[in-house]
C-alpha cells in the first residue's frame, strides 16, 4: 500500500491549485500587515489612555516597526541567496507571532519599541520571500498573474478583519475580569491567530520553491530605471501608514460608537479582500507606473474624507476605498517588477520597492503624530497624508515600462 505523505500531498498545487495556492501564501501577508502591523491602530487608543502616551510618541512605536522593516528590506536579499524563500516566509511568520505574544506581556515603553522594531524585521522576511514566490507563481500561470499576485496581498484585509473582530471582542473581555493592562489580551490572541496561520500555511506553498532560478540567483537592478516608481512609492509609505495608524483615533475623538468603528474597519478588510479581482486586469495591462499611479491617488482621495468630514457615510466611504485600493497599490509593484526585470532579478526589485516602502513609513507616523499633537488635531495630520499620497500618484504616474526586459 502506498503511502501519500502531506508534503507529496501538496506538491502539485502551484501547477493545478494556483488559486488555492496563492490564498495559502495571502495568510503571510495577513500575518505580516493585517495582524502585526494594521492592528496597532486598533489598539493605540487603549494603550495610550493606559500607558500615558502622546501621539507623537504612539506614532514612534508604528515608526519603530517600519524600521525594522527597513532592516528586513535590507538583510532579506542576503538571506535569499542562502535559503529558500519558503523557509524564510515561515521562519519570518513563526518569528512574528512570537513577537507579538511578547507584546502581551510587557508594558515598558522600551520593550514594546523593541517588539515593533523585530516584528517590523520578520514582518519584511515575510512580505519581500512571499512577493518572490507569488511571481513565480504567476510565471506559471501567466494569464492569470494579475489575480494571483492581488490575492496575495489582498491576504492583509482577511487579518484587518480578523483584528477588528478579535481585538474588540478580547479587549472586553479583558475589562470584564478587570484586568490591569487589558490591551495586553489582544496581543496574546492575535500572536495565537499568527502561528495558526503558520500552520494552515506551510504545507501548501512549500513546493513553490522547486520551481526555478528562485534560491541563490544574483541580478544586477537597476534602481535607475524605477526611479518615478521608487519615488512614488516612498511617497505612498509615507502616506498611507499615517491613515492606518491614526484613523480609529481620529473617529473616537469624533465620538463614533465603538460598534460603528469595528464596523468601519471590518469593511475595509473586507474591501481589500475583494480589491484583487477589482483590480487584476489592470495589474496585467499597465506595464508602466500607472496602476501605481491611479491607486495612489485614490487613496489619497480616502485619506482626505474623514480629515475633511465627520459625516458617517464619508466616513465609511473613506474606510471602503482606501481598503479597496491600499494593498492593490503594493501589489501594483510587483506587478511592475514582474513585467520589466529578469526572474532572477526579481528577489532585488522586490526588495528595492520594499526598502523605499519602509522608508517612507519611518517618516510618515512621527510627522503626523507631531501634526496631530499640534493645532488642528489628528484633522490636519490626515489632511498631510493624504496630500503625501496625492504627490506619490503624480510621481508614479512619471513611471515608463523597462525597455529591452526581455524576461519571459
Amino acid at each position: 500500500m502506498t503511502t501519500i505523505t502531506m508534503p507529496r500531498l501538496f506538491s502539485h498545487f502551484p501547477a493545478q491549485r494556483p488559486v488555492l495556492t496563492a490564498l495559502a501564501l495571502s495568510l503571510g501577508a495577513a500575518i505580516a500587515l493585517g495582524l502585526s502591523r494594521f492592528s496597532y491602530g486598533l489598539l493605540l487608543p487603549p494603550m495610550r489612555a493606559d500607558l500615558g502616551w502622546s501621539y507623537l510618541l504612539a506614532g514612534v512605536m508604528n515608526t519603530g516597526n517600519a524600521l525594522g522593516y527597513f532592516l528586513g528590506a535590507l538583510i532579506t536579499p542576503l538571506l535569499m541567496r542562502r535559503y529558500r524563500a519558503h523557509s524564510l516566509l515561515t521562519g519570518g511568520a513563526v518569528l512574528t507571532g512570537i513577537f507579538m505574544l511578547v507584546s502581551g506581556m510587557v508594558t515598558a515603553t522600551g520593550f514594546l519599541l523593541l517588539q515593533r522594531i523585530l516584528a517590523g524585521i520578520s514582518s519584511a522576511l515575510i512580505f519581500i520571500a512571499g512577493g518572490v514566490l507569488i511571481s513565480r507563481l504567476g510565471g506559471l500561470h501567466a494569464a492569470r498573474a494579475g489575480l494571483l499576485i492581488g490575492l496575495y496581498y489582498g491576504g492583509t484585509g482577511f487579518g484587518i478583519t480578523l483584528s477588528a473582530l478579535l481585538v474588540p471582542a478580547t479587549l472586553a473581555a479583558a475589562q470584564a475580569q478587570h484586568v490591569e493592562h487589558a490591551w495586553q489580551w489582544p496581543w496574546l490572541a492575535m500572536g495565537a491567530a499568527c502561528l495558526l496561520a503558520t500552520i494552515v500555511m506551510s504545507l501548501p506553498i512549500r513546493a513553490i520553491q522547486d520551481l526555478p532560478g528562485q534560491a541563490g540567483a544574483k541580478s544586477a537592478f537597476s534602481i535607475k530605471a524605477f526611479g518615478f516608481g521608487l519615488a512614488g512609492y516612498f511617497m505612498f509609505g509615507a502616506g498611507y501608514i499615517g491613515y492606518m495608524t491614526f484613523v480609529v483615533a481620529l473617529l473616537k475623538e469624533q465620538g463614533m460608537p465603538a460598534p460603528a468603528i469595528t464596523g468601519f474597519y471590518s469593511l475595509l478588510g473586507l474591501a481589500v479582500l475583494a480589491s484583487s479581482r477589482i483590480w487584476a486586469g489592470m495589474l496585467d495591462r499597465y506595464k508602466g507606473g500607472q496602476s501605481l499611479a491611479i491607486l495612489t491617488a485614490l487613496a489619497g482621495v480616502a485619506a482626505l474624507l474623514p480629515a475633511l468630514s465627520s459625516n458617517v457615510f464619508a466616513v465609511f466611504a473613506s474606510g471602503i476605498l482606501f481598503g479597496a485600493v491600499f494593498l492593490s497599490a503594493v501589489a501594483s509593484t510587483t506587478a511592475l517588477v514582474r513585467h520589466n526585470a529578469r526572474p532572477e532579478a526579481w528577489s532585488a526589485g522586490i526588495s528595492a520597492f520594499t526598502t523605499v516602502f519602509a522608508l517612507g513609513q519611518i517618516v510618515g507616523p512621527t510627522i503626523v503624530g507631531w501634526i496631530a499633537d499640534g493645532q488642528g488635531g489628528l484633522e490636519r495630520g490626515l489632511i498631510f497624508s493624504g496630500l503625501t499620497l496625492l504627490v506619490g500618484g503624480i510621481l508614479a504616474w512619471q513611471q515608463k515600462p523597462v525597455q529591452n526586459a526581455d524576461h519571459e
